[in-house]
């Protein structure tokens, strides 16, 4: 981790001492400004920590191995940063334990990595984790279920519970019945047994 801290008269003197030293414009960094008082007449001085997001990133994958090297698997992975999101695609030599039941240890892990990115660089970041492909393969299959209920319901005028579902997995049924006529969606339940009913549109 390559984190600097400087001083600066101003927030923004200290902003563009990290852009000097990180070689890199504002936007392509993360920062926390702490201001300190100054005693009598002196002014204030303004500590900046910062850090490339391109470090915050290599960061987190060095993170994410070391978890997943403990665990006993071997990995690789490829990641990407765009729009505050990190997206990490992995592949090891035993899928299943990654994804875990209806991909709960992947979720685990997703929420692991953004505390600890919270809690190292004070920002928060999503972070997307995949494991070959299985969310877009996961939600292809979610939405083929949704029409196919979708249509049953409308057909039959009876309302049908699907499975339970975490809030990733019920949002994609939700969206894709938003605009399917005849039919609207709830989700009832209790987190972990919260659930998605699709109901006759009244």
């Amino acid at each position: 981790m390559n984190m600097i801290v400087l001083q600066g008269k101003s927030e923004n003197d200290a902003i563009m001492k990290a852009e000097e030293a990180l070689n890199a414009k504002r936007t392509e960094f993360i920062y926390n400004i702490q201001e300190e008082k100054g005693k009598l007449f002196k002014g204030s001085t303004y500590t900046i920590t910062a850090c490339t997001y391109d470090e915050l990133v290599n960061d987190t994958i060095a993170y994410l191995k070391e978890i997943i090297t403990n665990l006993g698997l071997k990995i690789n992975l490829t990641s990407s940063y765009k729009d505050e999101i990190i997206s990490i695609n992995m592949e090891s030599d035993n899928n299943p334990i990654l994804i875990g039941k209806n991909g709960q240890t992947l979720k685990a892990l997703e929420t692991l990595l953004k505390q600890r990115i919270y809690e190292t660089y004070h920002k928060y970041l999503k972070v997307n984790l995949d494991v070959s492909d299985y969310k877009i393969k996961r939600q292809n299959s979610l939405e083929r279920l949704a029409i196919k209920l979708a249509k049953e319901v409308r057909s039959t005028k009876m309302e049908v519970a699907l499975d339970n579902m975490n809030s990733y997995e019920r949002r994609i049924i939700h969206n894709k019945l938003s605009d399917f006529k005849g039919v609207k969606t709830i989700s009832e339940g209790e987190e972990p047994n919260r659930h998605v009913i699709i109901k006759p549109a009244d």
